[in-house]
């Protein structure tokens, strides 16, 4: 019932800008956190940004000063602002939440189906 749902991605050039979003639909008792993780060719899949109640975000060291994560909670959304992209953020990223849906007891995580960011000359 609980659905991920993510936007924005695309191919931008070195330096540019991409705002990703993602929305979590179904009905949702709460929301613990929302975040962003990414997933290289290779590579494990890392955090990126999280955002967590009650708590500051948190970035990987890697994008600090880049990217800016931001949640609406009226609407079950979150965002990741990426500015100053550079090749090495090529991936898929893959929203993820933390929440307790409306007809269960406990909180589960939820992922979203992925967007591609590629950042190339």
């Amino acid at each position: 019932q609980v659905q991920l749902v993510e936007s924005g991605g695309g191919l931008v050039q070195p330096g540019g800008s991409l705002r990703l979003s993602c929305v979590a639909s179904g009905k949702i008792r709460s929301i613990n956190a929302m975040g962003w993780h990414r997933q290289a060719p290779g590579k494990e899949r890392e955090l990126v940004a999280i955002m967590t109640s009650g708590r500051s975000p948190v970035y990987v060291d890697s994008v600090k000063g880049r990217f800016t994560i931001s949640r609406d909670n009226a609407k079950n959304t979150v965002s990741l602002q990426m500015n100053s992209l550079k090749p090495e953020d090529t991936a898929v990223y893959y929203c993820n939440a933390l929440l307790t849906p409306y007809y269960n007891s406990g909180a589960r995580n939820y992922w979203g189906q992925g967007t591609q960011v590629t950042v190339s000359s």
